[in-house]
């Protein structure tokens, strides 16, 4: 999941510093970031001796710990189960089918076709099931179900696949949602994967550019944002 998840959260709602981890210079691959997340993946958090992981892992926890606005993660029943069930349906839809552009570049054209057709099956299926005439997923508020979607899919559109331009619909709950985070806050956290295609090798930790090309934008993916230190 990517880092600018927990990192236009936890901004957005003034809860922690994030503290910036240089993916590119490989700054989640050292010992000491290992001591808070073992996996070597940001975003992770640290609250005292508690650490965590994971960016849904962590939004659910600022929202529980901290007094946040209702309408990130709503006390009434269904409004939750709303988002909730957004959680758990965008792992193998919008998550997977949308990294598979950003992650598998460059693609053949074959392949590309294969990816663009299934991640357009699953925008229909968003579009169609959980936001339909809505403001929001979960109503006439953003919650976290629309800042998870959103954020996935940037990945995408960062990989140069231009997914609003003929869906007026999505284009304004896009809209929507970057005006209820803060438009530019949304843009400094993804303001690095937004570049990843103008990168140059001395931008690189030297053991980053022997990692094969798959791998390698794996590590990007996974370490371009924060590392979150709650200041109880």
């Amino acid at each position: 999941m990517p880092p600018a998840l927990a990192y236009c959260f936890a901004k957005q709602n003034q809860h922690t510093p994030a503290l910036a981890v240089n993916g590119l210079k490989a700054e989640n691959l050292t010992e000491e970031f290992r001591k808070v997340n073992v996996l070597m993946k940001v975003p992770a958090l640290k609250d005292g001796s508690f650490t965590l992981a994971e960016s849904i892992a962590i939004l659910l926890y600022l929202v529980q710990k901290f007094k946040t606005p209702d309408h990130w993660y709503p006390a009434d029943l269904q409004k939750r189960a709303r988002v909730d069930e957004y959680l758990s349906w965008q792992h193998t839809n919008i998550r997977a089918k949308g990294s598979k552009l950003f992650l598998s570049q460059p693609l053949p054209p074959e392949k590309l076709e294969l990816a663009t057709e299934e991640l357009n099956v699953a925008l229909k299926e968003f579009e169609e099931k959980f936001l339909q005439d809505k403001p929001f997923i979960a109503g006439s508020e953003v919650s976290l179900a629309d800042l998870v979607a959103l954020v996935e899919l940037m990945q995408p559109v960062c990989a140069g696949y231009a997914l609003f331009e003929e869906r007026p619909a999505l284009a304004a709950w896009r809209s929507r949602v970057e005006e209820a985070v803060g438009k530019e806050l949304f843009l400094e956290a993804h303001q690095d994967i937004m570049n990843v295609k103008n990168l140059t090798a001395d931008q690189f930790a030297p053991e980053l550019l022997e990692t094969p090309l798959p791998a390698l934008a794996e590590k990007l993916k996974n370490s371009y944002c924060a590392l979150l230190n709650l200041k109880s």
